[in-house]
């Protein structure tokens, strides 16, 4: 027998939302008549808006119980609400939000959860076993990337405790204005990935010769030497360069393969919150499960990470009422205002971040989607805001400022020493990391039938009804802990993760 239609089904998030977006696959067509009677007046797409009232020109369109845009024409209830007819509101002021004024309670303790991981020599822990090779220069990688070839099918057979054996590569180092003012952002974030915890405290670096980059200036606090530096101008042929590196690669991986996982507090781990891909799920499935999710390891003690300026620039005013105090709520207004300057110099502002994929997903703009993107961040008080490449130095939720590209936002937030990744996508994307798991959390059940051997965890269910926000933010914490133990997610199964784009605003000479 033919199976049965599927019911038509919407989703309102707020009681003050005048539109909903609807969530069958395909999306529902003409004279379809929802539960409460609503006839849509034209086919809405899957994850798009339907107007709920009718709306006259300029009146407000609110998602989320926040104003998202206004109507450019008269809209009729039952309608789509497609991009072409929102206009973007202008953001908030900054200096005129409120600061540390709905401070959430504090939540009760969540105790006795652990994951197996590493302890490193200087007390730090690890979720990985991996050999990073730093560079300081970006003419180095065809050689180090010869050299990590080969280590990989000739040493890492030999040396089963180590997980992974990565080459630091990047485009910066020389033909940069190395001592202008914002040179500071790509010269700390390299610095900081140079020690990133899941290297195990073995720093290796590869250099040329003559960067404006010294060696000195990427470890300045290590002492460089023949054990832990290779030059590769001074070395006699490419052959040279190699065995030079392959040696003094497989002096780490003997040490590194001694390492044994321990048991370690919850409290230890960093974990990073991205986003990429999204649609209008994001917001009400994936993003509000991860953010569960955040609290849980906030209550653990654990350190949280969410990011991405652009995506949170049209939401601040949710967030700055929710720092711990007043100097953790100026130094979000000073993140936000610094990217609205760095855009401004670039001719752009933040309506720039929205993809064609968001649109396709049913986002309509920069606004809609910040609001769905914060959901991430959970309901714990924002205890700390971290500058561009600035190591994590408190437990807690906080803020590190990044762009919003994936392919930037990573780099950076592994510079801020996340342990791993924990990353939401409405559309899919096959992105991946190298120093650290990522986690993939998809918006929608179809996701997950179409990418099933990517996709780690499927919020989709949400939006069925099939399962509450909590549950699923449960199950991604324990996968969490999974994860931080050793389990494979899909990107490490397949060896995915994209190229180190390290952030750097400064000019190019």
């Amino acid at each position: 027998m033919p199976s049965a239609p599927e019911k038509p089904l919407y989703i309102k998030v707020n009681p003050r939302d005048n539109v909903a977006i609807v969530v069958n696959d395909g999306g529902l067509p003409k004279g379809t008549v929802l539960a409460d009677g609503l006839e849509l007046q034209e086919h809405v797409p899957q994850g798009h808006k339907v107007s709920l009232t009718d709306l006259a020109q300029d009146d407000p369109i609110i998602r989320y119980g926040e104003v998202i845009g206004y109507a450019l024409r008269p809209i009729k209830k039952g309608s789509w609400i497609s991009e072409s007819l929102v206009r973007m509101p202008v953001p908030p002021e900054l200096d005129e939000l409120p600061i540390a004024t709905k401070v959430p309670a504090p939540q009760p303790p969540l105790e006795g959860y652990t994951f197996e991981g590493y302890r490193n020599p200087d007390g730090s822990v690890a979720v990985r076993n991996i050999l990073g090779i730093s560079t300081s220069v970006q003419c180095v990688t065809g050689v180090l990337n010869y050299a990590v070839k080969r280590i990989k099918e000739e040493l890492l057979p030999k040396y089963p405790n180590v997980d992974d054996v990565v080459g630091i590569n990047h485009n910066y180092g020389c033909g940069v204005a190395i001592n202008a003012p914002e040179a500071v952002i790509p010269i700390r974030s390299l610095q900081n990935l140079a020690k990133h915890p899941n290297f195990g405290g073995e720093l290796m670096v590869v250099s040329l010769g003559c960067e404006k980059l010294h060696p000195t200036m990427l470890v300045p606090d290590v002492e460089l030497n023949e054990e832990n530096l290779c030059w590769l101008q001074e070395q006699h042929g490419f052959g040279a360069m190699v065995d030079k590196i392959v040696r003094m690669a497989e002096e780490r991986l003997i040490r590194l393969n001694q390492r044994k996982r321990e048991t370690i507090p919850v409290s230890e781990l960093v974990v990073g919150l991205q986003c990429g891909a999204s649609d209008a799920f994001s917001g009400v499935t994936a993003n509000p499960a991860v953010g569960y999710a955040a609290d849980l390891l906030v209550r653990a003690g654990a350190t949280v990470l969410f990011s991405e300026v652009t995506e949170v620039r049209d939401a601040i005013h949710l967030l700055t009422p929710r720092a711990a105090n007043e100097e953790v709520g100026r130094a979000l207004i000073r993140e936000m205002k610094w990217y609205d300057d760095y855009l401004a110099r670039g001719g752009v502002d933040r309506s720039a971040n929205t993809t064609p994929g968001n649109k396709r997903g049913g986002l309509a703009n920069i606004v809609e989607k910040a609001m769905g993107s914060v959901a991430k961040a959970g309901s714990s008080p924002i205890a700390g805001v971290l500058t561009h490449g600035e190591r994590a130095n408190k437990k807690g939720l906080l803020f590190a400022a990044t762009p919003a590209s994936d392919m930037v936002c990573g780099p950076q937030q592994l510079a801020c020493g996340i342990h791993m990744q924990v990353f939401t996508t409405g559309r899919g994307t096959p992105y991946g990391l190298a120093m650290a798991p990522v986690i993939k959390v998809c918006s929608r059940n179809y996701l997950k039938e179409q990418w099933p051997d990517l996709i780690d965890f499927n919020a989709g269910p949400i939006a069925t009804g099939e399962a509450t926000i909590e549950e699923m933010g449960w199950q991604i914490f324990h996968l969490i802990l999974e994860v931080a133990s050793g389990r494979k997610t899909w990107a490490e199964h397949w060896g995915l993760h994209n190229a180190l784009a390290v952030f750097n605003p400064a000019p190019i000479t």
